[in-house]
């Protein structure tokens, strides 16, 4: 347990578009998680704040704001940026200093309020900027490379639009049951093949949509949590690598991969090495998984996420998906929680969200769409510039 702290609390401001201050979801997310935990706010010795996103690019810096907001105490703060994997990020920075053994008890904390519409690159001239290149000289928006990614699995792989579909399908029926999901809606096969197609071979229910939310976790020692909780879930491992060189699968914001002509390509392509990174650090492997909460910005990208992680190997995916093995009550349910599709994006506060989910599940406290006998579960995704992300939790 040497490189253990506990989760002790969690917190969640709803996902939607509420058109408020992403501070107030971001009190709201802390005020829950600091109640679930038992502790009072003067008890956070050490606040780790996700920074906002505003283009693509950091926006207000969070730690002081959240603490700000919260009533100043005199508490340590950092605020974190990795674009998707900012939650991610700022889990790490919590983490380290527990396990230095700077402070026993931490607030992580990330909210966001988004643009209407996909995320879109700032004003002004930036031509060493590759996020701005992307935009401006290829109009390369996000679903453009969503896309890409589906049509590179079709033709890999075999996958169908019909196998995208069934992705939604199925994470909208486990966002039922969930009363922090933006989108509680049962949808067919036919209702996501008929939608509007967004980006070929993409439909407009195939893609995730941007979001108002909040989500914060209470991180102590362990020693600490054995003083305050009978039991708790733990972190074991938190991955937040970046990729080797050469990386010859392309990535945001880049339109152009590493060449390979002179130089080895690593063993691990860089979405593989994210979780293989987090599973060596906490002693564990695919095998040993309960559920997953993986970062589905369209659907064919968590099919691509199944075998990033480990759950079988390339071009299984869907014989994984048309089987039921990735819904609840399957071998290894994927995205209980209804995943992005049921969320969408409030970029600082997802990968945080996600630990929040397991933490519910490993707890029993998940209700409808509750993953029996759960006992240990992994977050992945992703951030702009080459941010891994994943997050090991266990009972």
């Amino acid at each position: 347990m040497a490189n253990e702290v506990a989760v002790l609390g969690v917190g969640m401001h709803p996902w939607g578009k509420w058109g408020r201050n992403f501070v107030e979801y971001g009190m709201k997310a802390a005020q829950d998680a600091l109640a679930d935990a038992g502790i009072r706010w003067q008890d956070v010795e050490f606040v780790a704040g996700g920074d906002t996103i505003r283009n693509g690019y950091p926006g207000h810096v969070a730690g002081a704001t959240f603490a700000q907001a919260l009533g100043f105490t005199g508490a340590r703060v950092a605020s974190s940026y990795g674009a998707c994997a900012t939650g991610a990020q700022a889990i790490a920075s919590a983490r380290a200093q527990i396990l230095a053994g700077l402070c026993d008890v931490a607030l992580v904390i990330g909210a966001d309020t988004t643009p209407k519409g996909f995320f879109a690159p700032s004003g002004g001239q930036r031509s060493e900027d590759p996020d701005w290149l992307r935009f401006r000289l290829l109009g390369a928006t996000n679903p453009v490379y969503f896309g890409l990614y589906a049509r590179r699995r079709m033709e890999l792989y075999g996958a169908t639009v019909e196998d995208f579909a069934k992705v939604k399908v199925k994470n909208a029926r486990h966002g039922l049951n969930n009363p922090n999901a933006r989108y509680r809606k049962a949808v067919s096969v036919e209702d996501v093949m008929g939608s509007a197609v967004v980006s070929d071979p993409l439909r407009l229910l195939d893609i995730c949509a941007t979001s108002d939310g909040g989500a914060a976790l209470i991180l102590t020692s362990v020693e600490y949590a054995r003083r305050h909780a009978s039991e708790f879930v733990t972190i074991p491992a938190v991955s937040t690598i970046t990729p080797q060189y050469p990386n010859t699968v392309i990535e945001m914001p880049n339109f152009a991969t590493d060449s390979a002509a002179n130089v080895r390509v690593p063993d691990t392509p860089f979405r593989d090495s994210i979780t293989k990174a987090a599973y060596e650090e906490a002693g564990v492997g695919p095998e040993d998984l309960d559920l997953a909460e993986v970062y589905d910005l369209s659907t064919a990208l968590e099919l691509d996420w199944y075998e990033n992680i480990g759950l079988c190997k390339a071009g299984e995916a869907e014989k994984l998906l048309r089987e039921g093995e990735t819904q609840i009550g399957g071998r290894i349910p994927v995205n209980p929680s209804g995943g992005l599709a049921c969320f969408g994006e409030a970029i600082p506060a997802q990968a945080i969200a996600q630990v929040c989910e397991l933490t519910w599940h490993l707890r029993g406290q998940a209700g409808d769409r509750q993953v029996e006998g759960a006992r240990l579960g992994v977050t992945v995704n992703q951030g702009l510039f080459g941010h891994g992300s994943s997050v090991i939790v266990k009972k």
